[in-house]
């Protein structure tokens, strides 16, 4: 049989990821590897360079680079524990905002900070962060982390209010897909709901079309102290951005509302997550419209006792 086209592959691998069959998927990525093997991809930007070589890592001073965005380091980074276990050594570059919640990982024996230039650490191999699923043939069985926290911030409750539930809200996302944006002028019903206290957790709120009167804005957040307000949080409600990441692996209630095309790690037909045990998802059934997405979160919201403390 002849071997696919890369688009065929590609386009096999994203299918095949969106129905959960992962092995399969990771068939796709051995005939990529092969297909790729000896081309230099350094020319490339760096979210499109691919790294391993499909050599083993066992024994071998490990350097794992951060090179995608902060969501994908903070959803991958739950293989540095299983990475150890294999590797001599486990050396992260990763972006500066995050260092000090990787810190908070086992398994990471040193986190340099990532940078444009070349990494200021000697190691044997080296591997794409997001390269490790394909690396330890991950199913949907064996997920790492996928019932726990593995990042951990101390909270910092924004309210001492106990008869309301502390809600966070994050409508924008990166520009890359502006599909996954929620517009602000479709938001109002869920300020409305009864029993919860509304936050504005959106970086550049005001940018972002949010206007006074609409829930408590409590300013902007260095990454780590933002972590410790969704710790403080009984439920964070986000588009499919790096505070959905954030939250469920603090292990923390989050309801991620996601587009008609969504992401290949959200997968098809689900309201769950098999790699955030506390994460419910809220999904487009027509491009575009946010509209019904909103009345389905505010039905559930108004669904909640005010005086419970979420669990999932």
């Amino acid at each position: 049989m002849a071997a696919n086209k890369p688009d065929d592959s590609a386009a096999a691998w994203m299918r095949h990821m969106r129905r959960g069959a992962f092995e399969e998927a990771w068939q796709n990525s051995d005939q990529t590897l092969r297909a790729r093997a000896g081309k230099p991809c350094w020319h490339l930007p760096r979210h499109f360079q691919y790294i391993w070589d499909g050599a083993s890592l066992e024994g071998k001073r490990v350097l794992v680079r951060c090179y995608h965005g902060l969501g994908d380091t903070i959803q991958f980074i739950r293989y540095a524990p299983l990475l150890k276990q294999v590797a001599a050594e486990v050396k992260v570059w990763a972006q500066p905002p995050l260092l000090p919640l990787l810190q908070t990982v086992a398994g990471i024996d040193e986190l340099l900070p990532l940078h444009d230039g070349t990494p200021d650490t000697e190691y044997d191999a080296d591997v794409e962060i997001m390269e490790l699923p394909h690396v330890f043939r991950t199913t949907l069985h064996t997920i790492p982390a996928a019932d726990k926290p593995y990042l951990h911030a101390a909270p910092l409750p924004l309210s001492s209010e106990k008869d309301t539930l502390a809600v966070g809200l994050v409508w924008q996302a990166g520009d890359w897909d502006e599909r996954r944006s929620v517009p602000f002028s479709v938001l109002a019903p869920i300020a409305k709901v009864a029993g919860i206290r509304l936050y504005i957790l959106q970086a550049g709120a005001k940018a972002a079309g949010w206007q006074e009167g609409f829930g408590e804005h409590p300013g902007e957040f260095a990454l780590h102290e933002y972590a410790r307000v969704l710790r403080g949080l009984d439920l964070l409600i986000t588009v499919d951005s790096m505070p959905a990441h954030l939250a469920g692996a603090l292990g923390i209630p989050v309801w991620t509302l996601l587009h008609a095309e969504a992401d290949w790690r959200w997968m098809e037909h689900r309201d769950d997550s098999p790699w955030y045990p506390t994460m419910r998802l809220f999904r487009q059934t027509q491009p575009g419209d946010w509209e019904n997405v909103i009345r389905e979160v505010t039905a559930e919201l108004e669904k909640l006792p005010s005086s419970l403390k979420l669990t999932v």
